[in-house]
């Protein structure tokens, strides 16, 4: 029998997809309920279900970094509040994500997906997160840039990497951010993160870089997203929630 794992910080949502899959799927094996992000890792690692229903907002862990810790262990659905969480959930290595509140018809959908790929797709699963774990970890085997030059206007700037501040994209350029100028090069986030520093420079976001040790401070608003600000700068900085891991209290 297959066998699955609920994880919602509220108990009514919890107990509702319940209900609903004992309709829609009535052989799935419902083996944990989890309250919170720590306790669904755990029940991950003990029961070894076939597909985890992840809430994207929980504590201690998101549904998000339990996707990205299992590393494949099993299906992740994703139950969400907001679409705007959608990317994020795919980028995690989702089969799919469930708007709240969810309906029948959407989980007949949904149970019709992963029904398909219960058992073909953990090893598929495992390499989508490996090469998200690859994205967020990039290889050190490159040469590590010294300078940046790059132009604005008809002036062509030529900024030291260890000035850097932030690396925004912006349509096909990437602007670089220093202390005090600022450019724009003809070359993704990707291909510069391969020459940059990993321990100095963090991807927060699919379109933003900072140096670390320029970082002021990062905050945490009622809906779970993440901001950061840097050190003298007034710019705002999005983080996303599949780089929420970088500020994760020690």
């Amino acid at each position: 029998m297959p066998t699955a794992i609920i994880a919602d910080d509220e108990d009514l949502p919890r107990a509702a997809l319940r209900r609903l899959l004992a309709n829609a799927w009535p052989e799935l094996q419902v083996v944990a309920e989890c309250e919170d992000g720590h306790a669904a890792l755990e029940a991950i690692r003990r029961h070894q279900p076939d597909i985890a229903f992840l809430d994207i907002r929980m504590p201690v862990l998101s549904g998000l970094e339990v996707a990205i810790a299992a590393n494949g262990a099993c299906l992740a659905v994703f139950t969400t509040a907001y679409h705007t969480h959608a990317l994020d959930a795919f980028e995690a290595g989702a089969i799919d994500y469930l708007l709240k509140p969810v309906t029948s018809a959407r989980l007949s959908l949904c149970v019709d997906r992963v029904r398909a790929r219960v058992r073909p797709s953990v090893q598929d699963m495992s390499a989508r997160l490996a090469e998200l774990e690859r994205r967020l970890r990039p290889q050190a085997a490159a040469p590590r840039l010294r300078w940046i030059s790059g132009s604005v206007g008809d002036t062509i700037k030529v900024i030291p990497v260890s000035k850097i501040l932030f690396l925004q994209s912006e349509d096909k350029y990437t602007r670089i951010v220093s202390n005090d100028d600022e450019t724009h090069v003809r070359k993704s986030i990707k291909e510069l993160l391969e020459a940059l520093d990993p321990e100095e420079f963090w991807q927060i976001h699919r379109s933003v870089v900072v140096r670390a040790d320029a970082i002021a401070h990062a905050r945490r608003d009622l809906m779970g997203r993440i901001t950061v600000q840097l050190a003298g700068r007034e710019e705002i900085l999005k983080a996303s929630q599949t780089f929420a891991w970088r500020f994760r209290p020690m």
